[in-house]
Formats: structure tokens, sequence, C-alpha cells
């Protein structure tokens, strides 16, 4: 029997394309790569241009800044793709387009667009975000320290931005920094800031748990200069482009968690239908059975809900974001995703047995790989204070 059209919530034919040549291309060209990445913290200098080769970099960017023109879905589709063969790989593209690329798309002026994208959609440079500091994790804003002072046609920035994903090989770099000391969160301003600028340097990569390959940084700015034209967006408005810029991050790992369950489930079928025990494959063991038919059950709703938030956080407007309904259900679909893919991974784990826990298969690598994504982009229970808050609003006006 036919699925009633208006009632399917399956990819249209299009967004199916998309996933499948991301699969594809990540199957033949990032999976290669994964073990060396994780054995020894490598970075893969060719496989940025590939992909801006291959047209997956800037698909929220118009064709006329080098990207693609589509959508959030599409963007998020790319990683999923990605995240199945590649997690660490898929991290460092989240960054990159997501993170630094199309927030100068929304946030920047012209002149910073048309100077910064082309590259950065090609695939030639590479992007990254600077926002936690070595005292500022969960209250970033509130407790940022690194400072912008303006000095003639400059910006002069001092601080530590600590835990920067893509931060040892970023070529550009959007860079939060207190402009107004005394003004608190709303006293910060974004800042673009390039690789080689006086002042400005990187203090440490630093060796993960997990994303190993997944380049992560200690960045110093000691009075580094800045023009003041690589401002983002009006002094002091800088909470606006973070806000809204969390909200995207958070629809966009939502598929990154899913990406990586279904790898998880695929390599369980795959063990369950091959290892022998008791003269029979271990899946013929209703305990067996049971454990693959709840990680199924879990990547099915993160599935559900991944596709649901990349489609409603789409259309965020420029400045939207931090408040709101998209902001309670950016936090909850990550919040969900995360915690689905943590019990998916530990039940995969379990089904491997002893091989799971050996660092060097794959199914191990994918467990290192849960636990950041219960940290990052504000963590549990950052995600879980979002939430109530916004449920509780009409309770705070009235009480």
């Amino acid at each position: 029997m036919l699925a009633n059209a208006t009632t399917s919530f399956s990819l249209t034919a299009d967004q199916q394309q998309i996933l499948d040549q991301a699969d594809r291309f990540a199957k033949a060209e990032m999976y290669p790569l994964s073990d060396r990445m994780d054995a020894e913290e490598w970075w893969p200098d060719h496989i940025f241009p590939r992909i801006g080769e291959m047209g997956m970099f800037g698909l929220t960017i118009p064709e006329q800044f080098g990207g693609t023109g589509l959508d959030l879905m599409a963007s998020g589709l790319v990683v999923q793709g990605f995240a199945r063969w590649n997690h660490a790989l898929a991290l460092s593209y989240l960054a990159h387009d997501n993170l630094c690329a199309n927030n100068i798309y929304r946030n920047g002026n012209e002149a910073q667009r048309r100077k910064y994208l082309p590259d950065l959609c090609s695939g030639k440079k590479v992007g990254a975000l600077g926002l936690t500091e070595p005292g500022a994790g969960s209250d970033a804003l509130g407790s940022m320290r690194t400072t912008a002072r303006r000095d003639g046609d400059d910006y002069v920035l001092n601080g530590q931005k600590l835990y920067i994903t893509n931060g040892p090989v970023a070529d550009i770099l959007l860079i939060y920094a207190k402009t107004d000391k005394d003004a608190g969160a709303h006293g910060i301003s974004a800042f673009i800031v390039e690789k080689g600028m006086p002042g400005f340097r990187v203090a440490q990569k630093l060796i993960k748990m997990g994303y190993r390959g997944s380049q992560t940084a200690e960045l110093v700015f000691d009075e580094c200069r800045v023009p003041a034209e690589n401002m983002v967006g009006a002094e002091n408005r800088g909470v606006a482009v973070v806000m809204s810029g969390l909200d995207l991050e958070r629809a966009v790992i939502t598929p990154l968690c899913l990406g990586v369950a279904e790898r998880a489930l695929d390599l369980s079928l795959e063990y369950a239908k091959t290892r022998q025990q008791f003269g029979k494959p271990i899946g013929s063991f209703q305990m067996v059975q049971s454990n693959l038919a709840d990680m199924y059950t879990q990547v099915e709703a993160m599935r559900a809900f991944t596709y649901r938030v990349l489609a409603e956080a789409g259309p965020l407007e420029e400045g939207g974001g931090g408040r709101g309904y998209i902001h309670m259900l950016t936090a909850s679909a990550l919040m969900f995703c995360a915690d689905a893919l943590h019990k998916v991974l530990d039940t995969a784990v379990q089904i491997h047995g002893g091989s799971g826990y050996i660092w060097e298969t794959e199914i191990n690598r994918l467990f290192r790989s849960n636990k950041l994504l219960e940290i990052g982009a504000g963590t549990t229970e950052v995600r879980k204070m979002i939430i109530s808050g916004e449920l509780l609003k009409d309770l705070k006006r009235h009480g």
C-alpha cells in the first residue's frame, strides 16, 4: 500500500539525492581517512577543497557569493551523510560551513560577503568560530573576558578562546569580544579575524577523546589588530549574532547525531548476523534482537525530530533566534538526539562485546564521539534551562 503523500514525512526526491550524494562521497573519500585521523589527530589538507569541488559547501549561501542557494535542510543532509562515514570531518564541516560561513552571510555586510564567502564556499579557506573561553563555557556571554578596543581604523583584541573547532587550521575566524566591558552580554561585538593578523596565534592544539582529527585549539589574541571594517553587524550587537547562530548550530548538530546513530545500527546489524556464539549468529538470540529493536526505534525518532527542526529553523529571520519557540525547539531537538545517540552507542558496544571496547574498532570510535554532543552548543543542562525557561515565560510575567 502506498503511503499517503499528504501525511508522509519522508524526504523529497531532491533532498534524498543530496543525502545520497553526500553519503557516496563520504564513503569513497572520507571514510578511508578516518582511521588515521583517529589514531594521529591528523588533518587531511586536501579534503576541504574536494568538498568545495563537489559543491557541498555554502548550501545556505546564494550563488552570487559562491554558494549553491539551497537551505538549512540541504546543509543538514550533507552533515548526516558525512557523519555516517567520518564524524570528525562532519564536525569540522559544520564549524566551517554553519558557524563561520553561514554566520558571515546572515550577519555580514555586502563587502564582507564578497570578500570572504567565495573562498569559504570553495573550501580554499577553512573557517572557524571563537566563542568559548577558559572561564566562559556555559556562561559564554556573561563571563566573556576577551576585549576589543577601538584604536583609529582598527579594533585591538586581547584575550583567549578555548575548545575552538578548526582552530589550528582555520584561515578565517568569526571571533566574539567585549567592546563595552560594563554592558555584560549586551556589550559584545563580532569580528572577522584572518590567520596571520599580528597578535593572533594558536596557543596549542588540543588532543581529544573523540572527534579526533577534527582540529581543536586554544587561541590567543595579544594586541591583535583587526580592521574596523571587519566588525560583523553593529558595535555591541554581537549577542544577536551569537544567539541566532547557536539556534542554527543546534539544528545542524542533530543530523550529525543521526548519521552516527545510523552507522552504529548498521555495524551492529552486520555484527549480529556474522558473529557466531553457541553455534549460531548472535542475532538469533532474543536479547540481541531486543537491543536492535531499541536501537532502530531510537534512530527513527531521531530522524523525525532532526528533519522537523531543520525545516523549522531554516527560515529563521536575520537577527532572529535566541528566544521563543525556535530557541526551545532547537535546544529540545539536540537534547533528545544527543541522549538517543548515547543510548544507541551504548547498546551498540554491548552487542559488539569485547571488540567494542577495543580502541581501534570503528564502533569504539563512534562510542567516544558521543559525549561532545551532550556538551557542545550548550550542555544538556543549559538546553533544559532554555526549554523550561520558554515554557514558564507566562508564569514569570505574572508571578
